[in-house]
């Protein structure tokens, strides 16, 4: 048998090669799309998912000027039919006034100041903002009537002045410069490298929790909105970092209906009602000194608050 030549050894192996990556790239091909098949599987059952809140298809009209009265009206909720987490809530919370909403962890406290910017949509009964219901507002209407400050400060991974216009897309500079004022961040803000223009980091890890708390009222006060709904934003904090952040919320509550869920009840001796849940049911409402006087659930719970600021302050 003759000798391979070498010209025909290499034709060979190029002709090997140039058969054998198309194969490879194909078997790869067949992975990935094996792959994106269970990814897509994923996507598309989540985006056939029925929302569990959805829009009136013909949404009621807010009145020219919304004064913010808002009333909760035999309100029930439950999670699922065999835990009900509020029953037989009756609040008349007028125009402009403030009502703190406190009581034990799983009380309901959150749950209930939620159900005003309807993120929770209620199981009895009703929530209205001047005598309209929540349920029949839409979304458009309702997120600029209903503003939330909540424990947890979501920051997107972009400039300062992004994140402030998240809450109004067509603010000016001045505006900015303004809310960041009242929120007492704008010092702040201009101390950092390139100003309203810093990278504020992914979920805004270049600040600190204090910080975060108040770009949120500066998004706030930017929305304006005539409710608020403040989830225990200061409970997280240092007793200084909390009168800071304390100081831009009380600018932002001025002139409209306000509605604390309070961890701290340090926070809310001022507010025009105050409500006690336990176990989903309102036990008290008053004042903070006709509660005091009452010397029942709300009592207790402001002993063991200042009791805990105490040992806190002793061990700091």
């Amino acid at each position: 048998h003759p000798l391979v030549s070498i010209g025909t050894l290499v034709a060979f192996t190029t002709l090997q090669s140039g058969l054998l990556r198309p194969s490879v790239m194909l078997l790869s091909t067949g992975v990935d799309i094996q792959s994106s098949l269970a990814l897509f599987g994923r996507i598309f059952e989540y985006l056939d998912l029925r929302p569990d809140i959805e829009e009136p298809e013909r949404p009621a009209a807010l009145p020219a000027r919304v004064t913010g009265a808002v009333r909760f009206d035999e309100v029930g909720f439950a999670y699922d039919a065999d835990r009900e987490v509020l029953s037989g809530i009756d609040i008349d919370v007028p125009a402009g006034s403030s009502l703190a909403i406190v009581g034990e962890t799983g009380s309901g406290k959150t749950t209930l100041g939620y159900l005003v910017a309807r993120l929770y949509d209620v199981t009895s009964g009703r929530v209205t903002v001047d005598g309209i219901d929540v349920r029949d507002l839409s979304f458009a209407d309702l997120s600029a009537t209903v503003g939330v400050v909540s424990q947890e400060t979501y920051l997107f991974h972009s400039s300062v002045a992004d994140n402030l216009r998240f809450a109004k897309p067509d603010a000016t500079e001045t505006e900015l410069h303004a809310a960041a004022r009242a929120a007492q961040i704008h010092d702040h803000i201009m101390s950092l490298p390139d100003g309203y223009d810093t990278l504020v980091g992914e979920r805004g890890y270049r600040f600190s929790g204090g910080e975060k708390q108040r770009l949120a009222v500066a998004r706030a006060i930017l929305r304006n909105p005539p409710i608020m709904v403040l989830d225990e934003a200061t409970s997280a904090l240092d007793t200084r970092t909390e009168r800071e952040v304390q100081a831009a919320i009380d600018t932002l509550s001025a002139n409209r209906t306000t509605i604390t869920i309070a961890h701290r009840l340090s926070t809310i001796r001022d507010a025009d009602q105050i409500v006690v849940l336990d176990r989903g049911r309102v036990v008290e409402r008053g004042t903070h000194r006709e509660l005091v006087e009452r010397n029942g659930f709300y009592a207790e719970l402001l002993a063991r608050d200042t009791f805990e600021d105490v040992v806190g302050a002793l061990e700091s």
